[in-house]
């Protein structure tokens, strides 16, 4: 492939037809590693969760394509406020690099500009230094550490708290 074709990059809300990549993905160990629940999750649960979070209209489930071919996945929650969402996502274990920036971008456009929320807040494990460097390279401040909040079976890790107001989101492209 000729890489300095421009690459189509795009996010869909997920379907049912996404159900077995965007699990094969979730269970893989380098991500399910950085998960608060770390166990291997069955297709019957992963079903069960689909179904509960479609019906959820605070849920937006998303899948990012590179030139048409799910690339990552993205979970924006709203909360409670107004305009304030929580997000998680991960890529495909074998993603080309730079991936994961790319679905970061697109997911915060598609998050201030198509779901007009005004702030995205993030959470990263203590010990997971790629997502608290990736939130701070996007442009998230850290808001708090939450110490010892999470317990993983063996032991207590803090939880690092990133949020990202609308105004302060400033894609490098500068199409907004």
């Amino acid at each position: 492939m000729d890489n300095s074709q421009p690459r189509q990059l795009s996010i869909r809300k997920m379907t049912a037809d996404d159900l077995d990549i965007v699990l094969a993905w979730r269970n893989h160990a380098e991500i399910r590693r950085y998960m608060y629940t770390q166990h291997e999750i069955s297709i019957e649960e992963h079903r069960a969760w689909f179904e509960r979070a479609s019906q959820d209209s605070r849920k937006h489930l998303l899948v990012f394509e590179v030139d048409g071919k799910p690339q990552g996945f993205v979970n924006i929650s709203g909360q409670s406020s107004l305009g304030v969402a929580d997000w998680g996502f991960y890529i495909a274990p074998d993603a080309a690099k730079g991936t994961g920036r790319q679905l970061g971008k697109a997911a915060l456009e598609y998050a201030f500009h198509n779901l007009n929320l005004h702030k995205i807040c993030g959470q990263a494990l203590a010990f997971n230094e790629r997502s608290i460097q990736f939130h701070r390279s996007l442009g998230f401040q850290q808001e708090g550490t939450l110490r010892d909040q999470h317990y993983d079976g063996e032991n207590y890790h803090a939880v690092i708290c990133f949020g990202l107001l609308s105004n302060e989101w400033q894609p490098e492209d500068g199409n907004q």
